[in-house]
């Protein structure tokens, strides 16, 4: 995976998360973000890895995300890689 894959990834995770109302209202909460800064902040590499993140804090938000979307589960750990702080020693 790339950077650019990556981002995509991030980017289609981020309209999967506006889909889904329980997950998005939480995403909301933790990011701090409004929704009218979303289209601008979905231009921010590092903000798509939050999304990734978290995405990636909660087994049952990136089984749905996965099923929903038919992204191969190691997809997005791939694509948080390679986004910005994605190179983080991961000590699990």
């Amino acid at each position: 995976m790339n950077r650019d894959s990556a981002e995509i990834l991030g980017l289609q995770a981020l309209g999967w998360l506006v889909g889904q109302e329980d997950y998005f209202l939480r995403f909301l909460a933790l990011s701090g973000v409004e929704t009218p800064e979303l289209r601008a902040r979905a231009q921010d590499p590092e903000f798509l890895g939050f999304v990734l993140d978290f995405l990636l804090g909660d087994d049952a938000v990136i089984m749905a995300f996965c099923a929903d979307t038919g992204t191969p589960p190691e997809a997005p750990m791939q694509a948080r890689a390679c986004l910005p702080g994605g190179d983080l020693p991961n000590w699990t």
